[in-house]
């Protein structure tokens, strides 16, 4: 299968400090990756150098066989732990303002007929997420979990083919986790999709993963733990079948939990 993502001997250098070094990854399209590793193993550098929010040191990165410039494009959404959200407009406005940047970026306005397919368009991906009924709600009246999916509609709403998660179920309470992980499947599906997820809970990332991505070092200098930096030390693919029996299982768990 022809990857999508190449990255070829990537390294990231903060002066004498090396993050990682010797990063060697074919990503496909329409794949779901999730990343994990101790704090401090690059995991969310590599998510930056994904969404071009910076360059590597060294090594190239290569988007359909092209170099990917350090700039964050439209092909690419991101999400954070942190609600990435404005408090100062209705969850409507929220979705609405990422399609107004994109097709007017000195006004940020739309007027017109333009302005109304814009509104239709969030509409529909608040539908999208389960926001439907919400478009008139300001972030400080919601929930984590509603707050989480509306940051998922803003990030949806101009068609990424990337999907780039960063902790983005962490703060959020068990019971809403499983709504949000049901939510993300059901969207990495529909649209098709190719998502790189860092997580530290590893039964999330065995549970939504199509691929497990593990980040270490491999070298260790007691004396100079900086002059070191992470790589792929265990990249396992998941056998889909394996994955739909155990979803099963996990849909007939909490099926019998809703009923006693």
């Amino acid at each position: 299968m022809t990857a999508m993502i190449s990255l070829r001997n990537i390294w990231v250098e903060y002066g004498d400090k090396i993050v990682l070094e010797r990063v060697n990854l074919d990503i496909a399209e329409r794949s779901f990756v999730s990343i994990v590793g101790p704090s401090g193993a690059g995991k969310s550098t590599l998510l930056r150098l994904l969404l071009g929010q910076e360059a590597p040191s060294r090594g190239q990165i290569l988007l359909d066989g092209v170099p990917l410039k350090p700039e964050c494009g439209p092909d690419r959404g991101v999400v954070f732990q942190r609600y990435s959200v404005f408090p100062h407009l209705d969850a409507r406005h929220n979705v609405l303002f990422g399609l107004e940047c994109a097709a007017a970026p000195l006004t940020g306005r739309l007027f017109g007929a333009a302005r109304r397919a814009a509104l239709e368009e969030a509409d529909a991906m608040l539908a999208a997420v389960g926001l439907g009924d919400n478009g008139h709600v300001f972030p400080a009246q919601m929930s984590g979990g509603m707050q989480q999916r509306l940051a998922i509609a803003q990030a949806l709403v101009k068609r990424p083919r990337i999907l780039l998660l960063d902790e983005p179920f962490g703060a959020l309470d068990p019971g809403i986790r499983g709504d949000m992980h049901r939510l993300i499947t059901r969207l990495w599906r529909e649209q098709a999709l190719t998502i790189a997820m860092v997580t530290h809970d590893i039964e999330e990332a065995f549970a939504l993963a199509t691929r497990v991505l593990t980040l270490d070092k491999r070298r260790h200098d007691p004396h100079a733990p900086h002059r070191f930096g992470a790589t792929a030390v265990y990249d396992l693919v998941l056998d889909r079948r394996v994955k739909a029996e155990i979803e099963a299982i996990r849909s007939i768990t909490i099926d019998e939990n809703d009923n006693n």
